[in-house]
């Protein structure tokens, strides 16, 4: 792997652990100016991010389109769009970093935008690391075989294990993931049916986490097998 590339791991990863620690708004610190700090620097990581993948913002309006580029783009698309939502709500909600712009009205729609870009980006946030699980498949597969003194015939039989397992843990996640986006209500933030964000103290902050891990799971996998089949019906 090159240094741009773990660069670029490093930064998504770093963006993937922020996003989770965000969605709790304001419940996981004592003090609310944490939130914006963790904000701000989820934003300029974005920034990293677009600047290190300009060329494939630069190809949007170049070549052909076939169905993969139009999902991948579509999803890339929207989670700039909720980001910049995100960060101009963020900015008008401010009570520290934002203070000295003075900003006086649209608190009552800056609260129902963060509300809802936020719970929109994590879920396009979640379908875009689907794009990228084969990619990071075929790494991880490169070392261990890099690594492995062992022949093929030794090896076989036990990465059938590995791949049975790792189905069923990943299908056990996903079955979980489904159970957190109806418990935690995350569907209702999508539609507005519910305006205000609600933390449930009695489950903790251990299981909020977990919860949010398995909804990135289970839509990064639903992502991950579309994708399958439309690089496979190009």
């Amino acid at each position: 792997m090159t240094k741009p590339q773990r660069l670029r791991m490093a930064i998504d990863i770093t963006m993937t652990i922020l996003s989770i620690i965000l969605m709790g708004g304001n419940y996981l610190f004592p003090a609310d100016i944490v939130h914006e700090i963790l904000g701000l620097a989820l934003f300029l990581l974005w920034a990293v991010h677009i600047s290190l993948n300009r060329r494939w913002y630069g190809a949007i309006f170049k070549g052909k389109y076939n169905p993969y580029r139009v999902m991948q783009t579509v999803i890339n698309s929207c989670i700039l769009i909720c980001t910049i939502f995100l960060m101009i709500s963020g900015i008008i909600l401010s009570n520290h970093i934002f203070t000295f712009l003075n900003i006086q009205g649209g608190l009552g729609f800056a609260r129902i935008a963060h509300l809802l870009a936020s719970h929109w980006y994590y879920l396009f946030m979640s379908l875009h690391i689907g794009l990228h699980i084969e990619m990071i498949a075929n790494r991880i597969k490169q070392k261990k075989i890099a690594g492995n003194d062992k022949s093929n015939e030794d090896s076989k039989p036990q990465s059938t294990v590995r791949k049975i397992i790792s189905h069923i843990l990943l299908s056990l996640a996903c079955a979980y993931g489904v159970y957190a986006f109806i418990a935690r209500g995350v569907w209702k933030y999508l539609i507005l049916k519910q305006q205000f964000f609600f933390f449930d103290l009695e489950r903790g902050y251990i299981l909020f986490a977990l919860d949010y891990i398995s909804i990135i799971i289970l839509f990064a996998t639903i992502s991950h097998l579309i994708a399958t089949r439309l690089k496979k019906n190009r």
